[in-house]
């Protein structure tokens, strides 16, 4: 069991840690003073988030790896965390989708994981769902302002959502590692999980004047997605960024 639990968790921090980088790659470059702060807040609180999982599941590995070990001395093969997150950027609209789709999926998670029979998942969960009932808050207001917006804005968000949807279908797939956690109520059921994202999302797409995509097709669902490892090829462009002080110095401390 405790193997099972700790590819659950690392699943559960590699995917907030993750896309903490990927929204810390916008600081500096926000499209207005105002988002430049609100996503590099939105990227800590995923980072704050990511540790907590990262350090538990190193406490149940038992091999005397932190936090800190987990994310900056593992390889792109080891990585667990869903394949959606460490897409490019690209642009603002796309950066918007992206965590569109995931908060709300995120949010219905950390909802169904305060409930775990594992306290300490179940607190974590508890930490967590009220920064991210405000991400999902946020990033809806942004699908609906650029979506119901200008002509340009309008069809940079449906591109977007468009380009993304295909990886959505990871969030919900559950293999044996998931199955056998969510039997004990260690771990949420994902599948059950998938109808009233689809409600979410669809309620904000018909507000935003958007269409939700008609493609059944999902990335990372039958032959292993992120979540057993396999990766697109952007994980080790943004590894070999986030863990180059660590690399290059060993056991650097500030």
């Amino acid at each position: 069991m405790s193997e099972v639990l700790f590819q659950y968790l690392l699943r559960l921090g590699d995917t907030d840690v993750v896309l903490a980088q990927r929204l810390g790659e916008w600081v500096g470059h926000g499209p207005v003073l105002e988002e430049d702060i609100a996503l590099a807040n939105v990227g800590l609180d995923l980072l704050g988030q990511g540790r907590m999982w990262l350090s538990y599941a190193g406490e149940v590995e038992g091999k005397g790896r932190g936090e800190d070990a987990l994310a900056f001395l593992r390889d792109q093969h080891a990585f667990r965390n869903i394949q959606l997150v460490e897409l490019p950027n690209v642009d603002f609209a796309v950066t918007m989708a992206r965590q569109f789709c995931f908060d709300h999926a995120h949010l219905l998670l950390l909802r169904a994981l305060t409930r775990s029979s594992d306290a300490r998942i179940a607190e974590i969960a508890a930490k967590a769902v009220k920064e991210v009932t405000y991400h999902a808050e946020r990033s809806a207001d942004w699908v609906v302002r650029l979506g119901d917006g200008t002509e340009e804005s309008h069809d940079r968000m449906q591109q977007a959502i468009d380009r993304l949807w295909p990886y959505t279908g990871e969030m919900f797939a559950m293999d044996d590692i998931e199955t056998s956690l969510a039997a004990a109520g260690v771990a949420a059921d994902v599948h059950a999980l998938r109808e009233p994202w689809l409600g979410a999302i669809e309620s904000v797409l018909d507000e935003a004047t958007l269409v939700r995509p008609a493609s059944e097709w999902m990335q990372g669902t039958r032959r292993g997605g992120g979540k057993q490892g396999v990766h697109t090829e952007h994980l080790g462009h943004l590894l070999s960024e986030m863990q180059f002080l660590q690399r290059a110095y060993p056991g650097a401390q500030w």
